[in-house]
């Protein structure tokens, strides 16, 4: 698409893209003033009035005399050329209509609504003259916010609290009412403001990085560092030579509770805090960073992974800090990774791509080794810390009892660092209590009725928990199956379970769980994280979540209570994914002056990837996994597409399935092969059946195209879904 804007004259008939599921551009009259293309509008579609966008010269298919004409236009930025291109890129890329993505890049409150005014509420610096936990805790929300004004709603909601306690702090004068414009632009960032003393190493990179951004054209960069190597201050320097341009900068973030202190080091950088965007932020604030971006007045967006389809005005660097993690792939919906949709836009935008990690995921490692991404190897930690000592504990030689978890060895390693007054960590990736609850009397597996799944115990909650669907049902006192009374038991540990063992074991110690299901809003987690890091707790259990790029200064040792979790099983991407992430928590040790260590639980510590994870040799690591996947073909030396039919029914969705394998053509002309149908592993979701196709294509292959080819002549019959998942990342 050009970057000219072309206007359509009051009455001109012109295409209008809705997010309704129609699946293409619609025929409009021009509204009265007429419209740009690119411009938000408001149409109507049958009885209702929807948002669109102008998007183009009319089809033409359709009598003008029976166009309608659209309402008005919206007092909004239209979207630009850049953009617009952008989803009809991913669009094809992905398989995905493109009202689908249309609705991600939409996703604001009110857009109809103009630049209206209302009530905000601010801190003031007096205290209330009655202090209560209540009042505590919505002066609290400021603080989390970074004095950002607040509506009356917003704040009592964040703070937990009925509005009547946020009314009296009012009329005690602790919180200012005053009216301010709906969306008002973001304080200005400062890039010429000092930044941190880097080392050499340090400064050479932040020097590439910054000379790359300067240039005004595409790249892109895996910078690769040890944890705790400083690779954040490092591509920050990058960020301030973008603005120092006046482009607009992205970093996108795995998990929202690494916001609170990536912020904090914004401000310490920049001098002022940055714009916002994911599900943490209220919704007045999502409104206010979509507009402000669209219109060049938020120089730097921090977000998750839906932050990609903001409409940047001048966008000149996206940062994908950890870049390996999971949660960069959208599973749901518009399925998309990321990582390579950031590369993508930044392509399109002539901007510049950071990926950042410190155990990169093969395809992005590949990608470099072949020259198509640049490197920067930061291998020594920033300051006087240094990487945390490794080493196995060989379960099969611990006194182990039946029911515990934590070994021996383990134990009088957790007692000499709480004797030293430091903290210990231990990483076990299992939500809940149990994994499994069986019955002793009749082998019964309590599972979900919605899933072909088993539910999960939460003692905390004392619920069964569904981790597929998210169903819950109470811990039941008999066997469903057989009636038994009190012969349900929990089989293998979840980190509540190793709590209770870790309370046993150190009963005056002071424990804290890290695990996702355990609080009920963003702010929460970020609340528990920020208690630990100020050394609040002596024992931290936790899952998947402390791995990612959290700093405890304290913290001086790591023990993984079962590293050969994921080892098992027909997962691509199972060896890649234990290293990463045995890696990454490990390295959370010995980050401040003191050294830490990591002790690794293994049953197995002779299989390559635990001796790969020991040694630390990383790049024959890769090697090795590349040589692997490369002998099979398989990504990132080749392509696959996944292809799911749910329907309530096994049946229709195994009929359809059975048609597609047999009529395969268009993907052998190719030289893909279809595998399947299949059920998929978990073979009932939310009440639907599934049955799964997988399309396997060599590296260079058209494989959208002959995918669309070979879909298009199957209608579905009603009640039946198919999606396409390209390049996917699980197999469930």
């Amino acid at each position: 698409m050009s970057d000219a804007l072309e206007f359509f004259d009051e009455g001109t008939p012109c295409g209008v893209l809705t997010a309704e599921p129609l699946g293409r551009v619609l025929d409009y009259l021009a509204p009265e003033g007429g419209a740009w293309i690119g411009a938000f509008v408001e149409a109507p579609l049958g009885p209702r009035r929807v948002v669109g966008v102008v998007w183009g010269a009319a089809e033409g298919s359709f009598p003008r005399a029976k166009l309608r004409a659209v309402i008005r236009v919206l007092d909004a930025v239209p979207m630009r050329a850049e953009l617009r291109a952008f989803l009809a890129r991913v669009a094809d890329y992905t398989l995905t209509p493109l009202p689908a993505m249309l609705r991600l890049a939409t996703r604001v409150p009110d857009l109809g609504s103009g630049p209206a005014t209302r009530k905000l509420l601010y801190r003031t610096d007096s205290a209330p003259p009655r202090m209560t936990e209540a009042r505590e805790k919505v002066l609290a929300v400021f603080d989390g916010f970074g004095g950002a004004g607040l509506t009356p709603g917003e704040l009592a909601q964040a703070a937990g609290v009925s509005s009547g306690v946020v009314r009296g702090l009012v009329q005690a004068g602790a919180l200012l009412e005053r009216e301010a414009l709906r969306d008002q632009p973001y304080p200005r960032l400062d890039p010429a403001r000092a930044g941190a003393n880097l080392t050499d190493d340090q400064a050479q990179a932040a020097a590439v990085l910054a000379a790359g951004v300067q240039s005004g054209e595409y790249g892109t960069t895996l910078l690769k560092g040890v944890t705790g190597s400083g690779k954040t201050e490092v591509y920050l320097e990058a960020i301030a030579a973008c603005l120092a341009l006046g482009r607009q900068a992205l970093v996108l973030l795995p998990e929202i509770a690494l916001t609170s202190e990536f912020l904090t080091r914004v401000e310490a950088r920049f001098g002022a805090r940055p714009a916002e965007w994911h599900s943490g932020v209220t919704l007045s604030e999502r409104r206010r960073c979509w507009h402000m971006v669209g219109q060049g007045a938020a120089q730097l967006v921090v977000g998750a992974r839906s932050a990609l389809f903001l409409p940047f005005r001048d966008l000149g660097l996206i940062v994908v800090d950890e870049e390996h993690d999971s949660s960069y792939k959208q599973e749901e919906g518009v399925l998309y990774h990321a990582r390579d949709m950031a590369v993508l836009r930044a392509a399109m935008a002539g901007g510049q791509v950071i990926l950042a990690s410190a155990t990169p995921s093969l395809e992005t490692w590949a990608n470099a080794r072949a020259g198509k991404y640049a490197r920067l190897d930061l291998s020594a930690r920033f300051g006087p810390n240094t990487l945390p000592e490794m080493r196995a504990i060989d379960l099969r030689a611990e006194d182990l009892p039946t029911g515990r978890w934590v070994s021996p060895t383990l134990q009088r390693a957790v007692t000499a660092r709480l004797a030293a007054g430091e903290q210990a960590l231990l990483f076990l990736n299992r939500r809940g209590y149990a994994p499994l609850t069986i019955c002793r009397a009749c082998g019964h597996q309590v599972e979900c009725s919605d899933c072909d799944a088993r539910m999960v115990e939460h003692r905390f909650l004392k619920r069964l928990v569904c981790h597929q669907c998210g169903a819950t049902a109470p811990m039941p006192a008999t066997c469903p199956a057989c009636g038994a009374e009190d012969r349900l038991a929990p089989v293998g540990p979840g980190v509540e379970r190793l709590e209770e063992e870790a309370r046993a074991l150190w009963p005056d110690a002071r424990v804290a769980v890290l695990s996702s299901d355990l609080f009920g809003s963003a702010r929460a987690l970020k609340d528990q994280i920020a208690v630990i890091a100020g050394g609040e707790a002596d024992i931290i259990i936790g899952t998947q979540i402390v791995a990612k790029g959290h700093n405890f200064p304290n913290l001086t040792l790591v023990g993984v209570i079962d590293a050969d979790l994921g080892l098992s099983g027909s997962d691509l991407r199972a060896a890649e994914r234990v290293f990463q992430l045995v890696r990454q928590v490990s390295g959370r040790a010995g980050r401040a002056d003191k050294p830490g260590r990591a002790l690794v639980q293994t049953s197995q510590p002779d299989h390559p990837v635990i001796r790969a994870i020991l040694s630390g040799e990383e790049e024959a690591f890769w090697q090795s996994e590349s040589a692997q996947r490369e002998g099979l073909r398989m990504p990132p030396h080749g392509r696959l597409a996944g292809v799911i039919l749910s329907a309530p029914a096994m049946e229709p969705a195994f009929e359809l399935g059975t048609r597609l394998a047999q009529a395969d053509a268009p993907l052998r002309a190719i030289g893909a092969q279809v595998f399947g149908p299949a059920p998929a592993p978990i073979a009932r979701i939310r009440g639907m059946h599934r049955v799964r196709l997988l399309v396997k294509a060599p590296k260079g292959a058209a494989l959208q195209g002959a995918i669309a080819a070979w879909l298009k002549p199957h209608n579905l019959p009603r009640g039946l879904r198919l999606s396409v998942d390209i390049d996917p990342q699980s197999f469930y």
